[in-house]
């Protein structure tokens, strides 16, 4: 029962005063440009939360005192975006440029900014709540967990909370090794599972190399080769973990029957099947967890990043019953300070309403129709640059001619209203991840931005031979 008058949005059928009803947002803002003093005035500030100084300032502040490299590579880029006012699908630059965010921070911002249900839900919680003691046992991460369990595929009943994904993938190989008793870890040449220990060791070498030597017993093979996978697999490995779409490695879509092959092959050896649905899952490949898509249910599955409801940090591993023996006996060897804090479980349970209330997943569906009909144009349009549209529901990419081709597509993207970044591992790939609430229009909006944007890198490419 929820504390105190709490009920959850989909109980009152949303929040009253929201601007809102249901999953789709308010559309205040929307169309126009607005300056720091059109924000209001920032509470006991006096003045706005975001331009209280000069874009110029701020970008030094940064360099100085967060990441001189940052600073620097953005400017060199010629990138000096500050994000500014921000809401539903729109972000705006301290200058006032207005941006449809095709980016979402990796899904973050998959139900846009500052969604005014999952504001009101974190506003309602700070009546009464805080991070609690994660020690104890709480109402609101037992609440969150239930409700996670529901929705996960298999026998995926039981949670441990975190704050971001690479927390999240630690505990995944955590609770592979410690349930097997086995060393051995296998991932995806060229994917990617956060910056911590262990993710780091399952990574591409170009983020662990300087950090050598790595936890022994981790191997990699390339993504959607079973009988890669097959030659690497042995009685050594407690786990195989993938992306269910890496999107770092470029939005690579595996074969239909991939993922039912690593599940035998998995369960022939022994070894734990993790998913990493950090990017792919809560509705971002038309259903609410990307596996679901292949109709596998692995061993533990991984989701972080937009079960923040972009609002409140919010990681989780969802796991097997048939794995809990360990955790049962060691109940006190992972913990979390942060992880499962009460305030952010009420805004995650509104993301999961919202992700489950009549039409949403049908909405998404139908937003990728329009972005399938869009790319076949452009790939007709643009047939000198524009190589292959990579496609999951809304995680998508577009793969171009050579690794140039991304970073002109974000730095397009600037000068014709859209942000959208190139996936790391393979830069010749533009990453198009929109918010999930986007209309129609605006969807179409975007296949016409990214026409433009198209024209101008075979401009400049042409420019260069």
């Amino acid at each position: 029962m929820a504390p105190g008058g709490f009920g959850k949005g989909a109980e009152e059928g949303g929040v009253a005063g929201s601007g809102g009803t249901g999953w789709r947002r308010r559309r205040s803002g929307a169309g126009k440009t607005l300056s720091a003093a059109d924000e209001g005035t920032g509470g006991e500030f006096g003045m706005s939360l975001v331009g209280r100084d000069d874009k110029e300032r701020i970008i030094e502040r940064f360099s100085r005192h967060v990441s001189s490299g940052k600073a620097r590579f953005f400017r060199e880029a010629g990138i000096d975006f500050v994000f500014g006012h921000r809401e539903g699908i729109y972000v705006w630059d301290l200058d006032g440029r207005r941006l449809i965010n095709c980016h979402c921070n990796g899904g973050v911002f998959n139900l846009g900014h500052r969604h005014p249900r999952v504001v009101a839900a974190l506003r309602r919680a700070l009546e009464e709540l805080d991070i609690g003691n994660h020690h104890l046992i709480s109402e609101h991460r037992a609440l969150l967990a239930e409700r996670l369990a529901e929705l996960s595929p298999g026998d995926l009943n039981r949670v441990v909370f975190g704050v971001g994904g690479g927390e999240a993938v630690d505990t995944a190989i955590k609770l592979a090794r410690g349930h097997t008793g086995r060393p051995g870890i296998i991932s995806a040449r060229g994917g990617y599972h956060g910056h911590t220990g262990f993710a780091l060791a399952a990574g591409d070498p170009k983020y662990s190399d300087p950090f050598r030597p790595l936890p022994p017993g981790f191997r990699q093979v390339p993504f959607g080769d079973l009988e890669a996978l097959k030659e690497a697999m042995d009685d050594s490995v407690a786990g195989v973990i993938f992306e269910t779409v890496p999107a770092t490695l470029g939005i690579v879509v595996p074969p239909e029957d991939y993922f039912a092959g690593v599940r035998e092959l998995c369960d022939r050896h022994g070894a734990v099947m993790i998913i990493d649905e950090v990017q792919t899952g809560l509705g971002r490949c038309g259903a609410v967890w990307g596996i679901d898509t292949y109709g596998v249910a692995p061993d533990i599955l991984v989701t972080a990043k937009g079960l923040s409801g972009g609002i409140y940090p919010m990681a989780a591993t969802v796991y097997s019953d048939a794995l809990n023996p360990f955790l049962d006996a060691n109940p006190f060897i992972h913990v979390s300070t942060f992880g499962g804090a009460e305030l952010g479980c009420w805004v995650a349970l509104e993301v999961l309403d919202i992700l489950t209330e009549e039409g949403f997943l049908e909405h998404v569906r139908e937003l990728a129709a329009v972005f399938e009909k869009g790319f076949r144009e452009l790939l007709a349009a643009h047939p000198g640059v524009l190589v292959e549209a990579r496609q999951r529901g809304l995680m998508m990419g577009l793969k171009m001619a050579n690794d140039l081709c991304g970073p002109l597509m974000t730095l397009a993207g600037f000068r014709h209203g859209i942000l959208t970044i190139y996936a790391n591992n393979d830069t010749s790939v533009s990453q198009i991840l929109p918010p999930l609430v986007m209309e129609a229009r605006e969807a179409e909006a975007v296949i016409e931005a990214l026409d433009g944007m198209l024209a101008e890198v075979e401009r400049t490419l042409g420019a260069q031979e």
